[in-house]
């Protein structure tokens, strides 16, 4: 009566679907796929926020929760009608931000890019959604990543200071052109990469 392992399997078509959307390579969804099925414990070809909790490197990962949030906000964003669990193709979705970016751009599927990238870190901060990251928000997240190990004064200057830094227009909020600007120097690709198996 339950879903068995072999009534989950990938059938060709599909793979050739997501890896034109996502650029993994066939393997490489084969391989993901496992390890969704690896997560997925009561086997209903979705999983929870739970699900993802059970990731060592998440679970000690001080922002783990916004990066388990990251992909939540992807499952609602392509027309799915749950905002509690996260399919293969919504996981693959977000897992595609984190692809090293391609060096020739025809091999590159849209989800890659570095602006891309850059959208994703902004979502990391921009805590309410708005297209905005106010000092509220900058402070919540720099807590979330240091804990106890820096004092909340110090923390308060950093995020006034970065808000200074940043803000072009003077409005006391981070635009994510503003954001962009910021790191304009930096090599966001690299940084927001991850080596998948080949």
């Amino acid at each position: 009566m339950g879903n068995s392992r072999s009534s989950l399997q990938l059938q060709r078509e599909e793979i050739a679907e997501i890896q034109e959307e996502t650029g993994f390579s066939p393997r490489q969804v084969e391989r993901l796929y496992a390890r969704f099925l690896g997560l997925d414990k009561q086997e209903k070809g979705h999983l929870s926020r739970e699900d993802f909790l059970r990731i060592p490197e998440l679970a000690i990962n001080p922002i783990g929760d916004r990066i388990v949030h990251s992909f939540f906000k992807e499952s609602r964003g392509s027309g799915g009608d749950r905002e509690d669990t996260v399919d293969f193709r919504d996981f693959l979705r977000v897992l595609a931000h984190f692809r090293p970016i391609k060096r020739r751009a025809a091999e590159a599927p849209g989800l890659n890019t570095r602006r891309d990238k850059l959208l994703f870190a902004f979502s990391m901060y921009d805590l309410d959604g708005d297209g905005f990251i106010s000092k509220e928000e900058l402070l919540a997240v720099l807590t979330m990543m240091v804990g106890a190990n820096i004092s909340t004064e110090h923390l308060v200057s950093i995020a006034e200071r970065t808000l200074v830094e940043a803000d072009q227009d003077k409005d006391d909020l981070i635009s994510f052109d503003e954001f962009c600007l910021v790191l304009e120097r930096t090599d966001v690709e690299q940084k927001l990469s991850i080596r998948f198996l080949n």
